[in-house]
């Protein structure tokens, strides 16, 4: 095969800096058999030649790819953007790259993208949530591939869990509702096939209100793509079915921004009129006017304890925690207020 016109290779490097390719080698995958001094040297040149290693001849080298992958639903969500960012952080300080997918909340597509990254030979998987089919957990176990599960607490096959118990968390915002004196309920939900959080949220929010004599019928928890006008429909599909309706309860912070939106559109005055909660905590929803009561999700950190969990699953340290918790709590803002006397029973 001809070499690429403009390409350095290792044999560049090496006659530039008067060493043998292996020394050259030593330096990139082994730095600590190899002098300071020396190992400055070759880096100097490979700075002024701008040499790029190749990854492939590295990993079968090293019989390792240094490659961990991490599969979310959707990359279109400032709260998986943050968390993989803080992600990627903590992998390259520990001299790791990592390979994103996406599934679309899809579990058959999400098993091909786990088959994906394993034929990239990565090294560890972070998956999100706990919905994925449980032949492609057991794919990663059969061929010893360190996992973990990011967002939920509760796992399949005995897995590792960073994340939150959904179904508790979102009784913190249904909590402070009750405690407004709202007793006419509405809930905006994401599709909840297939996607373990929403449908735990959803769970928890009937549970509690049932613990308070308030039953939902169903025309009032409305499932719904993760968009702004997906929600703003939702919500006039709900004020509809209940005219009565003071607190609306919304799965993900996306939903109250759309349902804040159409209720200002008709006229709607949020809290006076209407009160509604989100959940994540998303950058905007402090900015929105009013802003937005909500439930917090320290994604940063989730993301950083999943990146060193895995890490230490991969260096083979024994006896890891199944789960580490996350830190949740609610954020009481402007969205929210008393029941209107007008409704008040």
């Amino acid at each position: 095969m001809k070499k690429l016109i403009g390409a350095v290779t290792i044999s560049d490097v090496a006659t530039a800096a008067k060493v043998s390719t292996a020394t050259v080698s030593r330096a990139l995958n082994r730095p600590d058999t190899v002098s300071t001094s020396l190992r400055e040297k070759i880096n100097s040149v490979i700075k002024k030649l701008g040499y790029i290693p190749n990854a492939g001849a590295r990993a079968l080298m090293l019989k390792r790819s240094g490659t961990i992958g991490a599969i979310v639903p959707t990359l279109d969500n400032a709260i998986f953007a943050q968390g993989l960012a803080e992600f990627q952080k903590q992998l390259n300080q520990a001299g790791y790259q990592l390979l994103v997918a996406s599934s679309n909340y899809d579990p058959s597509i999400e098993s091909n993208q786990i088959n994906n990254l394993l034929a990239r030979g990565v090294e560890g998987v972070a998956l999100f949530g706990v919905s994925q089919e449980r032949d492609a957990l057991k794919l990663l176990k059969n061929r010893f591939i360190p996992y973990i599960h990011v967002g939920s607490l509760t796992t399949p096959l005995q897995g590792f869990a960073s994340g939150f118990d959904n179904r508790e968390a979102i009784k913190l915002g249904v909590q402070h509702l009750l405690e407004m004196g709202h007793k006419y309920f509405g809930i905006l939900t994401g599709i909840t096939a297939d996607n373990d959080r929403a449908k735990d949220r959803v769970a928890g929010a009937l549970e509690l209100l049932a613990q308070n004599k308030i039953h939902l019928r169903p025309e009032v928890i409305v499932e719904c793509h993760y968009e702004l006008q997906e929600a703003r429909l939702a919500l006039k599909k709900l004020l509809l079915s209940n005219p009565k309706i003071t607190a609306i309860i919304c799965g993900q912070d996306v939903l109250a921004l759309g349902a804040i939106l159409e209720a200002q559109n008709q006229g709607i005055k949020v809290p006076k009129e209407l009160s509604i909660v989100g959940f994540d905590d998303l950058e905007i929803s402090r900015h929105i006017l009013p802003s937005l009561t909500t439930i917090h999700i320290d994604a940063v950190a989730m993301w950083a304890q999943a990146a060193n969990h895995l890490i230490s699953q991969i260096n083979g340290v024994e006896d890891l925690p199944k789960k580490i918790k996350a830190g949740v709590n609610l954020v009481i803002r402007g969205s929210t207020s008393t029941v209107p006397k007008s409704k008040r029973i």
